[in-house]
Formats: C-alpha cells, sequence, structure tokens
C-alpha cells in the first residue's frame, strides 16, 4: 500500500518535471537563434539544459563525407542527410540537412550546391549513440540506424567534431532535397493516468486492509457467516 502511494506520489512529481520541460522546449524553439556552443562549451552540454536550442553558425560544408542515417517520416521511409560542416575554428559541426526518400540514395540529388560559406540556422540535438532498437549501427558497412556523432565521425576521420548534431531550419522558398525542418518536438506524458492508477490501486489496498483487520478484530461484524 505505501509503495503504491509513493508510486502515486512519484508519477505527481514526474508530471511536474515534464510540463517544465514542455514549457523550456517551447520556449527554445521559438526563440533567436544564438551562436552553437563552442569547444570551451562542449564538457557542459546536456540535453536538460541545452536540447531543442536554436542555434546558429557559418561555416563551409565537407559534403564528400556526409552520411546517411536511416529514417522514417511523414514523408515515409528514407534517410537523414548528415553533412559535417566545417568552421574557421577548426571545429567541426554535423548537420542533419533533412530528409531523402530511399530512392534517393545518389548524392548528386542532394549535395550542397553553395561552396562557399553558409550560414545553418537549426535546432541543437543530442548524439544518438549506439543505433536504433534491435539495429545497431555498422560503421564498416556505412549502415546507420541513429545519429551517433561520435562513431560518424570517426567513421569518416573528423577531428574536433562538436558532441551534438543540429537539425537544419527549412529555408523559406525553398524546395528540393534534403527536406529540412522535420524535427519532430513531442514528449509522451500519461503521468497524471499512471499516478490515477496507482493511486486507486493504493486505495483499494488500505480498502483491502482495513476489511482484514476489522474482521479479525471483530469476527462476524458483517453478520453470521454460513455454514461451511
Amino acid at each position: 500500500m505505501v509503495a503504491l502511494a509513493s508510486l502515486a506520489v512519484w508519477q505527481v512529481h514526474r508530471r511536474a518535471y515534464k510540463l517544465d520541460l514542455i514549457a523550456r522546449v517551447e520556449t527554445r524553439v521559438h526563440a533567436a537563434p544564438t551562436p552553437a556552443p563552442g569547444p570551451e562549451d562542449w564538457a557542459g552540454i546536456s540535453a536538460g539544459t541545452d536540447e531543442y536550442r536554436r542555434v546558429m553558425m557559418t561555416g563551409t560544408w565537407v559534403d564528400d563525407r556526409s552520411t546517411l542515417v536511416q529514417a522514417v517520416t511523414d514523408l515515409g521511409g528514407g534517410y537523414w542527410v548528415m553533412t559535417p560542416l566545417a568552421r574557421d575554428d577548426g571545429t567541426t559541426i554535423l548537420i542533419n540537412r533533412g530528409f531523402v526518400p530511399a530512392t534517393e540514395r545518389d548524392p548528386a540529388t542532394w549535395r550542397p550546391q553553395d561552396p562557399g560559406p553558409v550560414t545553418i540556422v537549426g535546432l541543437l540535438r543530442m548524439s544518438e549513440p549506439g543505433g536504433a532498437f534491435l539495429r545497431a549501427n555498422d560503421p564498416t558497412s556505412d549502415r546507420w540506424f541513429s545519429r551517433d556523432v561520435a562513431a560518424i565521425a570517426a567513421s569518416h576521420r573528423l577531428a574536433k567534431v562538436a558532441p551534438y548534431f543540429i537539425d537544419a531550419e527549412r529555408t523559406p522558398g525553398k524546395s528540393g532535397l534534403p527536406v529540412a525542418g522535420l524535427t519532430v518536438i513531442a514528449f509522451s506524458n500519461n503521468h497524471l493516468v499512471y499516478a490515477l492508477t496507482w493511486g486507486v490501486l493504493a486505495m483499494m489496498a488500505a480498502a483491502g486492509a482495513a476489511f482484514v483487520n476489522v474482521e479479525r478484530l471483530h469476527p462476524g461484524w458483517l453478520g453470521p457467516r454460513e455454514p461451511t
């Protein structure tokens, strides 16, 4: 009973945390972009304080080291195009330039057209190490199921790579591939349902315990029992 009540209280606290997180993320994604964190800030970056921050950076595409990461979006199945952006300070940031269908693996269909410095605005995202559910990344075969920054950087021999990646925003009026701006920002928030469930179970357990104790202290209080 105590354990069930504790679980209910814990879910209430989790709900409060989740609502606060949703509010903070909503504020971040609609804020004016700030410079992407540099090497001096990399050690302190975390999902709680930085993910979905709207940031901007300027650099030059390293388009011959792009990586295709399997993805499923509202546009169907295909790939995220992860292309390194080299900055003047010698660091590199992986940019998720957007989605391409599974039929468009040929780099000629989505290679960057601007060879000069470009400015990218997008959302800071945390690395996704390992792979997807039941599917591990396979760098030797260039098969990727998650946007694992460290593994992708090592596979392409990239140095001084930021520990995060950027989901690029869609440029107004721009068409063609890749299709940017498909970041899904959604957080499950079923904690109220869970709290009510655990709370009801706790009350049922309390009622059952009370019934047993009363019956022991006052045998027959509900009337004579039927003979067996």
